[in-house]
This record gives C-alpha cells, structure tokens and sequence, in this order.
C-alpha cells in the first residue's frame, strides 16, 4: 500500500452535498452559453461562463454580506489581471516579465485575508490566460465578459438576500451553541478534547461572520447586537466546561439536562424566538461544587440573554480580542503583511515558477501553453496548503477530469448540446468541491476544455496537450517551488508549540494574580486560536514526505498536552471562583516557571524522542491537575527538556 502522507488528499471528505450551490453553479455557467449560441457569438459566452466559473469557486462564504466581498472584490482583480495579459499578448519576454510580476503582487497579498487570497490568484490566472488566449478585439470586451460572469453568479446568490438577510448568521451561532452541548456530553471521556477543537472552530467562524457585518453603529443594529450578546454570552458555558470535565472524571458524567437546556437555547436562537420561559432548575442539588455551581450560573445566565427582546447596549462587544473597528485592523494587516518577510518569501517563490513556467514555453513550442502557468498558481498558491500535496492531488485530479473530457469532446457535438452538458458538469463543481482538492480538479477540468473548446474549436485534440502541460506545471512547482527552499523540509509546529507554551504559562500568572479577570478571557481565547492553527499546520505538514511529515507527527501528543493545560487552568480558576480554596502564590510562580523553561527547551530542539503522556502525581489542592498536565508535557517532551 502507498505510504498515507501520499494518499491522505484521496481519500473523500464526508460533507453533504450543497444544493443551493449545486443549482447555482449549473445556471451561472450554462445559461451564457445558452444566450452567447443565440446570439451567434458562442465565444463571448464562454468568455462570461469563464468568469461565472471564477465566482462559483470563490463563492465559499455564508453570510451575504461576506459573499459579495467574495464574489464581486475578486472579479476586480481578475479584469485588471486578464487586461494586462492581453496588452503583452505575443510579446514573447514581454509577456514572461509581466507575468512574472503580477505572480509576486499576487503571492505577497495572498496572506492578508480570504477576500485577498482569492483576489490574488484572479489576478494571476486571468493574466495568464489572456496572455495565452487570443481575446476579442478591442482590448476592453474580455474583461468586461469576464466580469459579467461573476456578476451573474452575484445575482444569482443575492437572491434569498431579502427573504434570508442574518439566516446565515443566526444558523452559525446556533450550530455553535450545539458544539457546546455536545462538548458538555463528553464532559468525563475522551472524545472530551476533539469535541472542544470543534467548539473553537465554531466559535471562530460565528464571530467571523458577526463582526464582518459590525459597524460603528454597532449598538443600534437590534439583530446584529442581539446575537453577538447572546455569542458572548458563551463565554462563561465554555470557561465552566473544563472543570465540568474535570468533575465528570472524578464523579460519573454531567446531568443530562445540561447539553438538553443548552440546545434548547440554540433552537431559540435559530428560530429567534425572544419569549420568557422558566428559568433552567437546579440541575445538580443543593450541595453542588464548585464546578456545578459554575455551570448552573452560566446556564441561568444565558437563558436570560437569549429570552431578552433588547439586548443590553454594553453587552454587545466582542470581548475575545477583536478590535472595534475592523475597517482600521484590515489596515493594519495589510500593511504588516506587506512589508513582512514570509509575504516577500511567498512572492518570490511563486515569481520564480511562473517566470520559469513561461521562459519554458517561450523557448519550447508547447501546444496551449497557458496551462502550463495554470498549473503552477493553483499548486503553489501560498496559502493553500502543502506544495508537495497539492501537486500531487493536482496531477491525479487532472487525469481522473480528462476522462469525462475526453468522453465529452469525442461523443458531444459543438453547439447546443454545449448547453445540457455545461450545465450537468458544472453542477458537479460545488459538490466534488466539498469533497477535497484532486476531486475539485476533476470536475473543473471537464468544463475548463469545454469553455476552451468553444474558444478554439480543437476538440479532442486538447486532450493529451492538456495532461502534457499539467503534468510538466507540476513538475516545475515540486522543483522550483518545493525542493529547492529549504522551509519546504521544515515544519513550523515546534516554534509555534513554543509560543503556545510561554502563552500558557503567562495565562497561568494572570489567572491567579492580583487582578485575576484582567484580559483573562482574551488570553485564553487567543491560547486557543493560536493551538488551532498549531493543529492546522499540523494536519498540512502530516501530507509532506519524510523526513517532515514523521517529524511533525512527533510534536503532536505535545500539542494535546498544551491544550490540556490550559483546561486545567480555567478549571482551576472556575473552582476558585465558586468557592475552592485559592492556590499558595508560590506554587503559580513554580507552574509558570515549570512552562517558561519547557518553551525554552522547545526552542532549542527540532525533534522530540521521548513521548509519555502520563505520570503518577500525589499533589492537593486545586492547582493538583494542572500540576499533572504540566508534568505530562514535560515528559513529552523528552529528558532533555524537563
């Protein structure tokens, strides 16, 4: 059997199908076709479906207001992209310079956000293509074709706008309120650590999707302040539940009229019902500890947020550490990110393959030379995972694609039939999608030929060109932008578990200090992200060959303890809180001295040996578990960094 780090992108991902974008995909791409034959012009429709092909694949968003950012900033940058390559059309080095700047531009703003990642790579591509392509004259019909295509698809997505507006919102902190019962029914067992990652991930995408709509306004938009106050009002669920964990491993599982009044709450949420029902009962007794009486507080607490008909005007901001105006931190971003090493270093790289991808082709009559670069961007887009991974996943998706191609090309004939077909195979788009890259790739190159086809009328002939020029795309991305940089056979989880480390032993110091609800909540929250981009990071470098893959595999049972950790310091705290006894101030200095030393040990290794995940402990107090989990880590670790 191959090895799974070169199999793992093969396997299908178990998500559902999405219809809307089904039905969606399948009109936007065949009815310009439809209209372009009725008119007599079938090149101009493939030139809008061309675009409508763009906005369906960018098109990744939940909420209205993100998805027109998604679909229409984008296309922008795809008509400037598609004049360039048009304006250096023919012109031989010309064209390769040209090309090879716009790839810099469009690697370095790839890592400022979503909106620009998937800006960049328009850009990019259309350049491509319009410098391959003859377009129709005069210079500005292609983009204006081009653009009309993502508008269609524009149109077609803002129709439930009026009848759906904050659905999408509403939906996702509903969902996030379900993880967070599903968390407390793991409470005690060991799916208790994977269920609060999903619980993070939620969290992250609802706030996303909020504060993408938040203004300055912000305390006179009734829903939009309704559902960040009853987001917010999570935080004391989630800071309980790591000591509802802890009680639930000592005592026997939770009641479980916790998780059921917590998804009570999100069906309220959903539905946007505002009534006053009962408040939830004593779910523990009248001798509850300190853990349920932490739990029973945050779940009156948040029955009373969701019931309210107004929020309260100063529960409304996002308390986790976003800043009050987003329009300044995306400022910020871009200009750090700019001027950042990594942003040059992505740039460079993906300069360097798309420059040497069209001197290949300016040297070498290479038959459709423009997918030779396409191959290229999508490989080595920076932000889109392993190089390594994707080229692989690339190289198969395009063979398993031209199989319906060929089929297409040599059974179909030109004309209408172009129509029923486009729209069958565009359908698939959307739904292969969800399933993971190669099958992305399978179902747009079938209909990438077909719009080319249109264009340039070579049927079957464009078959084995275009499995020639993916395969030799490939190639040049795994050389020049894989092999030969030396951060390709590096994994970067062990600085970031380091950081993650120091963070959790400051976050131990502030939970336990003098002032100890002084950016507590924010800290914690930012422990978390930071450990779930540690965990994303991992999941890509577990696709890269050896010796990086094994290395990274390493680090994680390390990863695991650091998030243990920090639970059991918001255990402790929420103990503390409800009436345990507070820990001896020199006992916090020891932990937090205990972690300083580990991340400085991190650093100074890139491999961990030894891998043991528990140790006896005879510690009191309510510092005693976390006492353990740090002692845990430390043996992870290895000898040399205990």
């Amino acid at each position: 059997m191959p090895p799974a780090w070169l199999t793992a992108g093969l396997r299908p991902a178990p998500a559902p199908v999405p219809w809307a974008a089904v039905v969606r995909a399948s009109l936007a791409l065949s009815l310009p076709l439809a209209v372009g034959l009725a008119v007599d012009q079938p090149a101009y429709g493939a030139l809008v479906s061309m675009g409508a092909l763009s906005g369906v694949i960018g098109d990744t968003a939940d909420a209205y207001r993100m998805r027109v950012f998604n679909i229409a900033v984008p296309q922008l940058f795809g008509a400037l992209g598609v004049t360039l390559g048009t304006l250096v059309f023919g012109q031989g080095w010309l064209a390769v310079a040209t090309l090879t700047l716009v790839a810099l531009v469009s690697g370095m703003i790839s890592s400022i956000g979503a909106v620009a990642s998937a800006s960049g790579l328009l850009l990019l591509l259309n350049a491509v293509v319009g410098a391959g392509l003859p377009m129709p004259e005069p210079w500005w019909k292609a983009p204006l074709l081009l653009t009309a295509g993502g508008l269609v698809v524009l149109a077609l997505t803002l129709l439930g706008w009026p009848l759906r507006r904050a659905a999408p919102e509403r939906a996702a902190v509903a969902a996030t309120y379900r993880t967070v019962a599903d968390l407390y029914e793991a409470a005690g067992s060991e799916s208790y650590q994977e269920r609060r990652r999903e619980v993070t991930a939620s969290l992250n995408q609802s706030y996303d999707l909020i504060l993408a709509r938040r203004t300055r306004q912000h305390g006179r938009t009734s829903s939009l302040a309704r559902l960040l106050a009853q987001l917010n009002v999570l935080v004391p669920l989630l800071e309980a539940a790591p000591a509802a964990d802890l009680r639930a491993r000592l005592y026997g599982p939770l009641p479980p009229a916790v998780a059921a009044t917590v998804r009570d709450l999100a069906d309220a949420v959903e539905s946007g019902r505002t009534e006053h029902p009962d408040q939830p009962g004593p779910v523990f007794g009248p001798a509850a500890r300190p853990a349920e009486k932490a739990v029973e507080h945050a779940l009156r607490h948040a029955a009373t947020v969701v019931h309210e008909a107004e929020p309260d005007p100063y529960d409304i901001d996002d308390r986790l550490g976003r800043p009050a105006s987003l329009t300044v931190r995306a400022r910020r971003t871009a200009r750090t990110t700019l001027l950042s090493e990594p942003s040059w270093r992505y740039g460079l790289r993906l300069a360097l393959c798309i420059g040497l991808a069209q001197a290949l082709v300016s040297l070498i009559a290479v038959p459709r030379s423009y997918w030779v670069a396409l191959t290229v961007t999508f490989v080595l887009k920076p932000d889109f995972g392993s190089v390594f991974s994707r080229a692989v996943l690339r190289a198969v998706g395009t063979c398993l694609g031209l199989v319906s191609a060929a089929l297409v090309l040599a059974e179909v004939p030109r004309g209408w039939w172009d129509v029923p077909v486009m729209a069958l195979l565009a359908a698939l788009i959307p739904a292969f999608s969800a399933k993971g890259y190669a099958f992305q790739t399978a179902a747009i190159t079938p209909v990438i030929l077909l719009l080319s086809d249109t264009l340039n009328q070579e049927g079957f002939d464009l078959v084995l060109p275009r499995l020639y020029d993916s395969l030799i795309g490939c190639a040049i991305a795994l050389v020049a932008g894989y092999l030969l940089w030396p951060e390709s056979w590096h994994s970067r989880i062990g600085d970031r578990l380091a950081d993650a480390v120091a963070d959790s032993a400051a976050y131990v110091e502030r939970a336990f200090g003098a002032d100890a609800n002084a950016g507590r909540l924010r800290a914690r929250r930012a422990l978390y992200r930071d450990l779930s981009a540690v965990r994303s990071e991992f999941q890509r470098a577990l696709t890269e060959p050896p010796p990086t893959g094994t290395r990274a595999a390493a680090w994680w049972p390390l990863a695991i303890a650091v998030e243990r950790i920090v639970d059991a310091t918001t255990a402790a705290r929420i103990r503390v809180a409800h009436g345990a006894p507070p820990p001896d101030p020199a006992e916090v200095t020891a932990v937090a001295r205990e972690l300083r030393e580990l991340a400085e040990g991190l650093r100074a290794t890139d491999t961990l040996f030894a891998v043991r995940t528990e140790l006896p402990g005879d510690d009191e107090g309510v510092l005693a578990p976390l006492r353990q989990e740090v002692r845990a880590a430390r043996a992870i670790a290895g000898p040399e960094l205990r």
